[in-house]
């Protein structure tokens, strides 16, 4: 498993997705619950699934009927559920010494 830089939005989609792991969820969802734009957690959901913590399927619709396009869902894998919870633990040690010491939290 690849080490991933965790910036403040890679721990805020970690958050949402930890909220209940074991629900797929999709992209624009995981935006609005980690308060990100759309733009942002694309990037973020593919570097999570390259070093396999997120697993990915694209649902089966015909988009005329429902009048939307298909969506990507996103889980996190059994990998993916270990490597985030220590992600935030590491995240939150971090944002206490900082504060702890009068730095900057994040």
């Amino acid at each position: 498993m690849a080490a991933l830089r965790m910036t403040t939005p890679r721990v805020l989609v970690l958050q949402a997705l930890l909220d209940d792991d074991h629900r797929e969820r999709y992209g624009l969802d995981l935006a609005h619950q980690a308060g990100l734009e759309p733009g942002t957690i694309y990037p973020i959901l593919v570097a999570f699934e390259t070093v396999g913590w997120l697993s990915s399927r694209e649902e089966d619709i015909d988009v005329h009927t429902e009048g939307r396009p298909r969506r990507r869902y996103y889980q996190l894998t059994a990998t993916g559920v270990t490597a985030a919870r220590e992600a935030l633990s590491r995240a939150t040690q971090r944002r206490a010494a900082r504060a702890a010491s009068g730095k900057l939290a994040w």
